[in-house]
């Protein structure tokens, strides 16, 4: 079972009154403390000219903010038919799939799903990523007009997944926990990986598997290490496609380290 546990209330910085409808939009949904001057040696949120920031610590510069419309997220969305490799987990297709997305993160995955015409149930345990999505969503919106298609959840997956019917692909792409050897962690998987700790999040590793196996299911798409494989032994239909990129979760580690298998019920 994962679970969320807050060790501290999270604070939101109100700076200026322009910002005092989101703000508050904010802290009645989700309980967050409005605060009026710099909070110290925690983590907060605060709304900025770009959207919402969730700042780690106000005595150094660390912080995320996520773009759907720029950088590399925004570079993916314009060539998302090029996606060879998101394309081919999901299989063929002569209609959109409904996809149930269990580990939505940062919603990099989904997006180019929804880009591709599916419809996507995201769920994401974060609240803190869950807030930070919500408003790039919100800010790309006009723009990214699949974005209708989308339904995001914030909570556990396996429990969410329940609550949906005809779904066609549960996909699956967990953290896991750093190796006993010292590695490079780069970029934004540092920092979701730093907010996990903050909300005392367990990260999911090959338990999410199992979880949602327990489930009925039409196909799941898991992204997992081969070296101890969950689904080996158990009966089902498995294809494990060779890696082609660098992997999304562990940019320090090539793509070899994590493929992807697809199970479906046998009927």
């Amino acid at each position: 079972m994962h679970f969320i546990a807050f060790n501290m209330t999270l604070s939101i910085f109100l700076d200026c009154s322009n910002n005092e409808n989101k703000v508050a939009n904010i802290q009645e949904s989700f309980g967050l403390n409005v605060v009026t001057e710099t909070p110290t040696n925690k983590p907060f949120f605060v709304f900025k000219e770009n959207g919402l920031n969730f700042i780690f610590n106000s005595d150094n510069a660390k912080s995320l903010h996520i773009d759907f419309l720029r950088g590399a997220m925004g570079w993916r969305l314009k060539r998302s038919d090029h996606e060879k490799l998101l394309k081919k987990t999901l299989g063929k297709n002569n209609k959109p799939l409904s996809i149930f997305d269990g580990t939505a993160g940062l919603l990099s995955d989904s997006l180019i799903f929804l880009a591709l015409g599916h419809r996507v149930i995201a769920c994401e345990q974060s609240k803190i990523l869950y807030l930070l999505v919500l408003d790039a969503l919100e800010r790309a919106k006009d723009q990214l007009p699949f974005i209708e298609n989308l339904k995001l959840l914030n909570g556990n997956s396996s429990e969410c997944y329940k609550d949906h019917k005809n779904v066609d692909v549960v996909y699956l792409d967990p953290m896991y926990p750093e190796p006993k050897k010292n590695i490079l962690r780069s970029g934004n998987i540092a920092l979701i990986k730093d907010i996990l700790q903050i909300e005392m999040i367990k990260e999911h590793g090959d338990n999410i598997f199992f979880e949602f196996k327990e489930n009925d299911y039409k196909k799941i798409v898991f992204w997992s290490n081969i070296e101890k494989c969950p689904a080996a032994g158990l009966g089902t239909s498995m294809r494990f496609h060779p890696p082609s990129q660098p992997s999304r979760k562990n940019q320090a580690n090539p793509r070899g380290r994590f493929l992807t298998f697809t199970l479906r019920v046998l009927l």
